[in-house]
């Protein structure tokens, strides 16, 4: 058996044999490395990383290393803005825990299920809980969860549980619990009016930010394409039969425009998928296992799609629209695609309009290759940068050539004609001269 670099965190023999057995985890990553030898000591910590740097397990593995099985109390509590990553959490939970000699309980509590039938269930209550903030707080009001002697607290993607309007029931959570609480907050970014709650709960956390050695994956292509006031959900939907894509999502800014392309390339005769805010539990679990046995070629999606849910298998990403509330949404979305080392496409139409979030988005280190995809074929065009100079410098000599040739005080026939070919001679001159400059 290989050698885990994990054993030198003096972590409990079930857990190394878990991250070799069932993991396949052999050397941690920056955000464990950092992070769990403070977790381990129980200290509260503020982990600042993006999706697939391995934060997940970066508090699981310390915290399942601290449960105390004899004790039939909850002592560990995980929640997540979304009911499919409190779910993909609980999972990677359960792959630990079933190593265990000792038996160490587990509880999902996610809205869309039966309350009442959990409640009778909680007579015995769990070691760690995994959940929507809701739902748990929900049973915590019921007085069916007991949370008073909880050790540690988890609040993944926190940033996405501010933007979903659920830190008021992750407040109210932390609330119930013992006042020497360890508190775990993660999250991709920390937005100033997520720092209140973690003023109020954490007096001296231990603040590890690991920064992507790159933006996106390397081997993703970003591919710009214009929009040009087209039909973009034909050009969409051209694209998409000429990708023929092994799984594509579409990601539109709002679940309105979700639904308008995903029927209208239903429509055109493709089989799509959607994930949205809007769909009911029930409709979103059967979909999201559609879309994982591979029922679905292409899925629309908002940007739920981006960050509380893992889709495996995505070969090219499309942003109908450029992501305005949040330009980090960009990175979540085409993060889809090229995971674990593969190769993944990210197309983008872009208006006009979208130059400085295009320019930001330059900044962080993303190079675009500029294409156009007309009548089934691709072609190369400038890139549009060189259109806008290209257009400043015309402007800029035109208004120079204006400021040259000066309406005559008296004017003759013909007038506007001479002024013009003067212009024009300017304007030549002016030309040849910076090519040659060049």
């Amino acid at each position: 058996m290989e050698q885990t670099k994990f054993e030198r965190f003096s972590l409990k023999p079930f857990i190394i044999e878990a991250l070799t057995k069932e993991l396949n985890f052999y050397e941690p990553t920056e955000i464990q490395e950092r992070l769990m030898p403070s977790i381990l000591k129980g200290e509260s910590a503020i982990g600042q990383s993006q999706t697939g740097t391995g934060k997940t397990h970066a508090y699981l593995l310390p915290l399942l290393n601290q449960i105390a099985a004899e004790k039939k109390e909850v002592q560990v509590v995980i929640t997540a803005p979304t009911r499919e990553l409190a779910t993909q959490i609980y999972q990677e939970v359960g792959k630990i825990i079933t190593y265990s000699p000792d038996e160490i309980s587990a509880k999902l509590y996610i809205g869309g299920t039966d309350k009442q039938r959990t409640i009778e269930k909680l007579k015995t209550q769990p070691h760690i809980v995994v959940g929507t903030p809701g739902r748990i707080n929900d049973l915590v009001k019921e007085n069916a969860l007991i949370i008073n002697k909880v050790r540690s607290f988890v609040v993944d993607e926190a940033d996405l549980m501010l933007d979903m309007g659920f830190i008021k029931d992750v407040d109210m959570v932390a609330g119930q619990m013992p006042e020497n609480l360890q508190i775990l907050v993660f999250s991709a970014t920390i937005p100033e009016k997520l720092k209140p709650f973690l003023k109020k709960y954490l007096a001296n956390p231990r603040f590890t930010h690991v920064a992507p050695k790159q933006a996106t994956a390397a081997k993703i292509e970003h591919i710009l394409i214009p929009a040009r006031h087209r039909d973009k959900i034909k050009l969409v939907y051209d694209l998409l039969v000429d990708f023929n894509p092994f799984l594509a999502i579409v990601f539109t800014n709002t679940k309105k425009n979700a639904d308008i392309v995903a029927d209208a390339l239903i429509e055109k005769g493709l089989k799509v998928g959607r994930i949205h805010g809007d769909l009911s539990p029930r409709d979103r679990k059967k979909m999201m296992k559609q879309i994982n046995d591979l029922e679905y070629q292409y899925v629309v999606a908002t940007d739920l799609a981006a960050r509380g849910i893992d889709i495996k298998g995505v070969s090219h990403v499309i942003n109908y629209e450029i992501p305005t509330t949040e330009l980090d949404f960009y990175i979540h979305r085409v993060g889809r695609t090229a995971r674990a080392g593969s190769s993944g496409i990210a197309v983008t139409l872009f208006e006009t309009s979208d130059d400085d979030a295009l320019n930001k988005l330059e900044k962080l280190g993303i190079e675009f290759v500029n294409k156009d995809f007309v009548a089934g074929e691709w072609k190369d065009i400038d890139d549009r940068k060189r259109r806008q100079n290209r257009k400043r410098v015309t402007d800029e000599v035109d208004a120079m050539a204006k400021s040259i040739v000066q309406k005559p005080k008296k004017v003759k026939p013909g007038y506007k004609k001479k002024m013009n070919r003067e212009m024009e001679q300017i304007k030549k001159r002016k030309r040849r001269l910076t090519k040659k400059q060049k």
